[in-house]
């Protein structure tokens, strides 16, 4: 099943759903980044909450989402923008730990609870907004779901899941953002509750086949799916013209520097772990027009 996001509504719009299933995606930073089970399940967790924010969003608008808890995969970092596309990293790749008590990947041991879950959204405004609460649990779901209710006042239900196979490629992933509008009953509350308790977790459904739509629908039964996205998608806005000019950048004195003590220059991009190699004649042909 290709990746793809539905955006729902339900009791009478009083309700507001946004579900994804990210296994390309995720899978894609696996790759890309190298990273343990532990560390996949973390970013691919960040990532899957940041595309659904992101298609919250119109027009040219983005957001950065940081998470900074003081455990020991350091921050992870996620790009994601109206489009559909998202990209991110996780300081640490390699971090890997025992499994928890319950037999899971210890995703909040890697992330830890000392610490902010950040959001940054550029709405094209003069200052972007800037968003941030407590890490309350690590696991990132319920990190997420604090973040809604105290930075945006919108009361949530965020559920998040990666699924790592044995060889360590990505099984499942995905989540779901049910958020509570304004005018429902303390009954309708109370059964949107009962459904989401019950509910196995999120990559549990994946695997075994069932779709955004009929997850959806087990937990709201009059949801009514307004869009499907197709496109979204991995993406990274780095390049080697854009590489060349952070070189530029750094001016005439510093790359000549650069060329006398290493004679060339390896620029790896944090996002993509795309390597950009420039030898000394590459550098020198720089140095030729800065001049």
């Amino acid at each position: 099943m290709q990746d793809y996001l539905i955006r729902a509504t339900a009791y009478d719009g009083r309700v507001r759903a946004f579900a994804v299933n990210t296994k390309a995606i995720v899978e894609e930073l696996r790759r890309r980044h190298q990273t343990t089970p532990t560390a996949t399940a973390a970013l691919g967790r960040t990532a899957t909450a940041a595309v659904m924010m992101g298609t919250m969003l119109k027009g040219q608008e983005k957001l950065t989402v940081q998470v900074k808890g003081g455990g020991p995969i350091g921050q992870i970092v996620v790009d994601a923008n109206a489009e559909g596309e998202v990209r991110g990293y996780v300081d640490h790749p390699d971090v890997d730990l025992p499994l928890n008590a319950i037999g899971k990947l210890d995703v909040a041991g890697a992330v830890g609870t000392d610490g902010f879950l950040y959001v940054i959204k550029d709405l094209g405004l003069r200052e972007p907004y800037r968003g941030s609460v407590p890490i309350v649990s690590g696991e990132l779901g319920e990190d997420f779901t604090y973040y809604f209710a105290k930075s945006e006042q919108t009361p949530s239900a965020v559920a998040l899941g990666v699924l790592v196979d044995v060889d360590y490629t990505v099984k499942a992933a995905g989540g779901f953002i049910i958020q509570l509008l304004p005018g429902l009953s303390d009954d309708e509350i109370a059964a949107i509750e009962r459904e989401l308790e019950q509910l196995p977790p999120i990559t549990t459904l994946l695997d075994r086949g069932e779709t955004l739509e009929g997850i959806l629908t087990s937990l709201l039964p009059d949801v009514k799916v307004l869009e499907r996205r197709e496109d979204i998608r991995f993406q990274c806005k780095c390049s080697r013209d854009r590489v060349e000019q952070t070189l530029i950048s750094l001016g005439t004195s510093e790359m000549e520097k650069l060329l006398e003590e290493d004679g060339q220059a390896e620029i790896v991009c944090h996002f993509c772990n795309e390597h950009y190699h420039f030898s000394g004649d590459d550098l020198r042909a720089i140095l030729a027009t800065m001049r």
